[in-house]
């Protein structure tokens, strides 16, 4: 017996707004998103929201550019703290005269 359209449509809707606002980053944060897992028994797609999904497949791909620079650039900075560090001299022992 094959699944029920409305069923498999609203589902589909549901599944697309949810990857939308992840994509947009509207949810709780990171975990949401780690946590997801490729649905099953929806069938497949009504004609009508591949487009949409098409959308959600371009603005998945520019958060993920986006993200890739930002870490790019995370690197380089965390980079150049530790080559200031690494030429820091070691100081010597500081005393504190407390008897004057």
């Amino acid at each position: 017996m094959s699944p029920d359209p409305v069923t498999d449509r609203a589902g589909w809707e549901a599944l697309l707004t949810s990857l939308e606002q992840d994509a947009a980053g509207q949810t709780a944060g990171p975990t949401a998103v780690t946590d997801w897992s490729e649905p099953t028994g929806l069938g497949p797609i009504p004609r009508d929201l591949v487009g949409r999904a098409s959308r959600l497949l371009a603005a998945q791909r520019d958060r993920l550019a986006v993200l890739e620079a930002d870490r790019r650039a995370t690197l380089e900075h965390l980079g150049a703290l530790r080559a200031v560090d690494a030429t820091r001299e070691p100081r010597g022992s500081v005393y504190l005269d407390a008897s004057a």
